[in-house]
């Protein structure tokens, strides 16, 4: 058995040999290469009780394999080793590669010690056992995604599966010139715990956040509990600044805003086949407090939402709630180019916000009586929009 696999070693719990495996990896240029579990207990799948960390220039191949959150676990599946706790400075770094070969699948806890985002209190909103705990954060935070780069240039996330995540699955902070795709997701917003269903809020698929750029996005598919797809580049001004790796945040980086660098440009976002299980949204568009979002691509998405769901909106763009600071000003949000998009919600696009100097075409619609592009946010936030060859 090769020293770069973690079935290579026998003492330790599944973690510890990971770990023993990634260092060897390390030390010799190799990939980390996890495979199906063997060992003597009968358990073929891998429990986590901590992140895999991955430094730069470090590559994770998953073969036909499982790794599952266990119930010790309050932490990501997986993150990159420049960020996490006691680290207030993260140091840009560039080379991560996670491909999955095969049947790559990550599984969220049997038992969550937490789940949702900073906002959500465990155990009042969403599910978690840390709701008994006196020792720890009551409330959810960053260590409840699944895959979360920062900082992290030159990257690859590859074909993988990933079913009931504690929060978001995977997302991206500050992350630049990387691939995601032949992603799978499967989370419904609800899970079972002995048996008994159990609320889980938050649960998006794939989250750019603030400073991504020259992102390509491909062959997205399955159903999430919220938003399947969302780049969301925003501040909360009703919250304090918070440092890196603070517990009261969703994000890992320091939460200050840094002018141009917190912009998201330069994504594109192809091969889109799913829907929102909890009735948000497939594609989620929000920039707020001055951040810009630009030079956005979507193209070839298909809603293959059942009839009964009834989602509100394929694809939302902007946001009136002044929590978030009311409607963009114009040119905050512009160069949006979205077409070929099939829906089977009550509108195919939402604009809810301010949008500038973009295309919209190739809608088509499951029923007639749905429509295509709805603006709720005013004629007058919406200029030089082509939109099915009619500019507004």
């Amino acid at each position: 058995m090769n020293l770069n696999n973690p079935n290579a070693y026998s003492a330790g719990n599944d973690s510890e040999r990971i770990e023993l495996a990634l260092d060897y990896a390390l030390q010799n240029s190799l990939p980390l290469e996890i495979t199906e579990r063997q060992s003597d207990d009968g358990r073929n799948f891998w429990l986590l009780d901590r992140a895999i960390l991955l430094p730069e220039n470090s590559e994770l191949r998953l073969i036909d394999c499982k790794l599952k959150l266990s119930d010790l676990c309050r932490d990501n599946f997986i993150r990159s080793a420049n960020c996490g706790i006691n680290i207030d400075s993260i140091k840009p770094i560039s080379g991560i590669r996670v491909i999955g070969i095969g049947n790559a699948v990550l599984e969220g806890a049997d038992h969550p010690r937490a789940t949702g985002d900073a906002r959500k209190i465990i155990g009042e909103h969403s599910y978690g056992t840390d709701s008994k705990s006196t020792s720890e954060s009551k409330k959810g935070d960053w260590r409840n995604i699944g895959i979360l780069l920062a900082e992290v240039s030159d990257f690859v996330l590859e074909n993988l599966c990933i079913i009931n995540s504690h929060c978001w699955a995977i997302s991206l902070e500050f992350c630049r010139y990387g691939t995601v795709r032949d992603i799978r997701f499967f989370s419904t917003g609800t899970i079972y715990v002995d048996g008994k269903p159990r609320i889980v809020l938050n649960q998006d698929g794939l989250d750019l956040r603030r400073g991504c750029r020259h992102i390509k996005i491909e062959n997205i598919s399955g159903y999430t509990g919220d938003d399947l797809i969302a780049l969301t580049a925003i501040a909360y001004p009703d919250m304090p600044e918070q440092p890196a790796g603070s517990f009261a945040s969703n994000m890992v980086s320091a939460s200050a805003l840094r002018g141009e660098a917190d912009d998201i440009f330069d994504i594109s976002i192809r091969h889109v086949y799913g829907y929102s299980a909890g009735k948000c949204q497939i594609v989620r568009f929000l920039n707020s407090c001055g951040i810009k979002m630009h030079d956005i691509l979507l193209e070839d998405l298909e809603d293959c939402s059942p009839a009964y769901l009834n989602d509100n909106t394929v694809i939302k763009i902007g946001d009136s709630n002044p929590r978030w600071g009311g409607v963009t000003p114009l040119g905050d949000t512009h160069g949006f180019t979205v077409r070929n998009v099939l829906s089977n919600a009550l509108s195919a696009v939402l604009i809810a916000g301010s949008l500038k100097d973009s295309t919209i075409a190739g809608i088509k619609l499951r029923s007639p009586e749905l429509k295509d592009v709805i603006i709720s946010s005013g004629r007058e936030n919406v200029i030089n929009v082509n939109i099915n060859n009619k500019e507004i």
